[in-house]
C-alpha cells in the first residue's frame, strides 16, 4: 500500500523529510487548521487530548496511530460510561472517538488499506451510538447515486410538533471533511430551528468507501439528488432550502447552486474556487493533491494534472440565481483571493463577499461563523439585503462598498 502511495506524487517522495521536519515544528496544524475544528465540534474537553497527541506526533506516519489510540481511549471510557448508564457522558465519548477516528484515516489515504477500513468501522460504531444517545432525531440516509449510494446525516431540530414542516440546510463538507463534522451540542442551525443534512459527496467519507469516485461535476448531480430527497421528506420546507459548503465544499457547492434552483441561498467560506486549483494541488503540502488523486480515482499524476485544469468555475457561476455570499481570508494560502474577486464578478444572482483582512485558508475570527448562521437564517425567512462587498479589518471595522 505504501508503494502504492509513494508512487503517485513526485513530491510526495521528495518533500516527505521536509514535511516530518515542518510536522515537528508546527504540530498538528501545520497544514489547516485541524485542532480549531475539533475543539469547536467537540468542546473544551478535548484540549487535553490535542496536547496529548500533539506531543507524539513528530512525523505523519504518527499522525493515524496517535489518532487511533486516542480514539480507543474514548471508546473506552464511552463503553464503561454507558454501563454505568451515564448516557450524556457516554455520548461525548463516542462523538470524540469518532472525530479521531476520522482524523486518523485522514492520513491513511489507500481505499484498501485494512487499518483505514478498520477505523471507517469503528467510527460509524461510534457515531451510532452518539445517535442513540444524542436526544435529538439524527437519522442514517443512503442515496441511490450511479449505481451506488451517497451517504447523509438527517439532523432535525429538537422538539419539533406533529405536521410541522422546517426549512433545511444541505452540508457539503471540504475536501478533508466528512458528513459527521457537525458539532457536538448547540448546532447553530438546529437551535435556529433549520433541520441540518450533511453528505458525503462524491470521493468522500462513506461514499468514496462504497465506490463512488468525484469527477469535474458529478457533485451537481449529488446535490440535485439531495435536493430531490429533501423536497419528499414530510419534514422539510421545500420553498426553504439552502446550501453551504466550505474549503473545496464551495467549488462543489457553487456547481450545486448553479445547477440547482431549488435552493434558495447559498453560502461559502474558506473557498477554493481557483480555476484549475492550482495553489492546492501544487503550492500547498502535497497531502492536498494525494487525497484528491484517490477521491478521484487517479493513479497517474500527469493524468491528474489534466484533469485539475477542468476544476473551474468559469461560465458556471453566472448560472446562479439564488442569492450568494463568500466569506474569505485575504491571505488564503490555498485560494488567492484575486481568484475569489473573478468569480464574485461572474455572479449575476444578489450577492456579497466578506473579505478579513490577515485571515488564512482556515479564518480564525469566530465571527465570521456566525455571520454565516445569520446571513443563511435571513435568506430563508425571506428578509431583504443589499449586494456589497465587506471588508473586515483586523481591528473589527467593517468597511461596505456596493456592487
Amino acid at each position: 500500500m505504501r508503494v502504492e502511495t509513494d508512487r503517485k506524487i513526485k513530491r510526495w517522495r521528495e518533500q516527505r523529510w521536509l514535511l516530518d521536519q515542518v510536522i515537528q515544528a508546527r504540530g498538528l496544524d501545520w497544514d489547516q487548521g485541524r485542532t480549531g475544528k475539533i475543539l469547536r465540534n467537540c468542546g473544551p474537553g478535548v484540549e487535553a487530548d490535542l496536547r496529548e497527541i500533539s506531543r507524539r506526533v513528530q512525523k505523519f506516519t504518527d499522525i493515524p496511530r496517535e489518532f487511533s489510540r486516542a480514539a480507543e481511549r474514548r471508546e473506552e471510557l464511552a463503553r464503561e460510561a454507558e454501563k454505568a448508564g451515564h448516557e450524556v457522558e457516554a455520548r461525548e465519548h463516542y462523538y470524540i472517538a469518532a472525530t479521531f477516528y476520522t482524523n486518523a484515516m485522514w492520513a491513511v489515504y489507500e481505499d484498501g488499506n485494512a487499518k483505514r477500513i478498520a477505523w471507517g468501522g469503528k467510527k460509524r460504531a461510534c457515531y451510532d451510538k452518539f445517535i442513540q444517545f444524542a436526544g435529538r432525531p439524527i437519522e442514517r440516509v443512503e442515496l441511490p447515486f450511479e449505481g451506488k449510494s451517497i451517504a447523509g446525516l438527517l439532523h432535525l431540530p429538537p422538539h419539533m410538533k406533529a405536521g410541522e414542516k422546517v426549512p433545511c440546510l444541505l452540508y457539503i463538507p471540504g475536501m478533508d471533511g466528512v458528513k459527521e463534522d457537525n458539532p457536538l451540542y448547540a448546532d447553530p442551525f438546529l437551535e435556529r430551528g433549520i433541520a441540518l443534512f450533511a453528505i458525503d459527496g462524491p470521493g468522500q467519507g462513506e461514499t468514496r468507501a462504497g465506490g463512488v469516485k468525484c469527477t469535474a461535476s458529478n457533485c451537481a448531480d449529488a446535490g440535485k439528488t439531495a435536493c430531490d430527497y429533501l423536497a419528499k421528506r414530510p419534514e422539510i420546507d421545500a420553498n426553504r432550502m439552502a446550501l453551504m459548503g466550505s474549503s473545496m465544499g464551495s467549488y462543489w457547492g457553487t456547481r450545486v447552486a448553479a445547477a440547482e434552483q431549488r435552493f434558495k441561498a447559498c453560502a461559502l467560506s474558506g473557498v477554493c474556487v481557483e480555476p484549475g486549483q492550482y495553489a492546492i494541488f501544487n503550492m500547498a503540502s502535497p497531502t492536498f493533491k494525494l487525497n484528491y488523486m484517490y477521491m478521484s480515482g487517479y493513479d497517474d499524476e500527469a493524468a491528474f494534472d489534466e484533469f485539475a485544469k477542468t476544476l473551474t468555475l468559469k461560465g458556471v457561476a453566472s448560472k446562479i440565481t439564488c442569492p450568494y455570499l463568500i466569506v474569505a481570508g485575504e491571505d488564503d494560502e490555498l485560494c488567492p483571493i484575486e481568484f475569489v474577486y473573478e468569480l464574485m464578478d461572474e455572479i449575476r444572482a444578489p450577492k456579497v463577499l466578506v473579505v478579513y483582512e490577515g485571515e488564512k485558508h482556515s479564518i480564525r475570527n469566530p465571527r465570521s461563523r456566525t455571520l454565516i448562521v445569520d446571513w443563511l437564517t435571513d435568506r430563508l425567512q425571506g428578509k431583504p439585503f443589499k449586494s456589497e462587498k465587506i471588508y473586515v479589518e483586523m481591528s473589527g471595522k467593517e468597511v461596505h462598498t456596493p456592487w
